[in-house]
């Protein structure tokens, strides 16, 4: 993509192909969970029908984002084009652009995401503007606002109202995310219970340890995180 011209019509889609140790793994993770499943006898022997359905969508939705998914841009602002979603901010909603690294983030996955700010704080990513597609996202993101400047009529400018909203909403996110790691940290626990039940008792507790237990954890992480938001993101002096 040549970002250095006078226009500022742009369109990131993939052009690239996924690297295959990427989507190797899940798949490779997938057949065997519902091979195990479908041959074992641990679990019903129908319980591996929703789970073959389950990497169905994942899989679908994958390919549809990869097909469909666009990030446009153009005169009247960007246009976000997801696998079943389309949604348009006009250059005066934008508040800012910005190339993210991804946390923790090794090759093959992509190490750098993009996300557009709206003047309320929210972020949402931008399709493929990213490190898989595009070889340097921050010298992308530069030259694109740049070139949107002359559109909006003014620079990017950091308004502290806006930048309190963004870390507030990072704050949560990343609650909520937390919250889930817990809750599936405690299923895999719970799993590993049942296992040892199974060898010493005919009737282990099979909903405390896959339902209440890692509902419980995650109800509770997500209420103690999300409360202590700031703790989450803590603050750039």
């Amino acid at each position: 993509m040549d970002v250095q011209g006078a226009g500022i019509e742009r369109e990131y889609r993939s052009r690239r192909k996924t690297p295959r140790a990427v989507l190797l793994a899940p798949g490779l993770l997938g057949l065997e969970s519902v091979h195990r499943l479908a041959h074992g006898h641990l679990m019903p022997r129908w319980s591996w029908i929703p789970l073959l359905g389950f990497w169905v969508l994942v899989f679908a939705r994958v390919a549809l984002y990869t097909w469909r998914g666009r990030t446009l841009v153009g005169a009247r602002g960007i246009t976000v084009r997801r696998a079943l979603t389309e949604r348009s901010l006009a250059w005066r909603d934008v508040y800012d652009i910005r190339a993210l690294p991804v946390p923790r983030a090794k090759p093959p996955a992509r190490t750098c995401l993009t996300y557009v700010y709206d003047t309320g704080g929210r972020r949402f990513l931008l399709p493929h503007l990213d490190d898989w597609q595009v070889t340097d996202p921050p010298a992308e993101v530069a030259a694109l606002r740049e070139a949107a400047a002359r559109h909006r009529g003014m620079t990017f400018e950091l308004r502290p109202e806006t930048e309190a909203r963004i870390r507030r909403a990072s704050g949560h996110r990343k609650a909520w995310e937390r919250a889930v790691t817990g809750g599936l940290v405690a299923f895999g626990g719970g799993f590993l219970v049942w296992i040892a039940l199974l060898f010493t008792t005919d009737h282990p507790p099979t909903p405390l340890l896959f339902l209440w237990i890692p509902l419980g954890t995650f109800a509770a992480l997500a209420a103690l995180l999300n409360w202590r938001w700031e703790s989450q993101v803590p603050a750039v002096p």
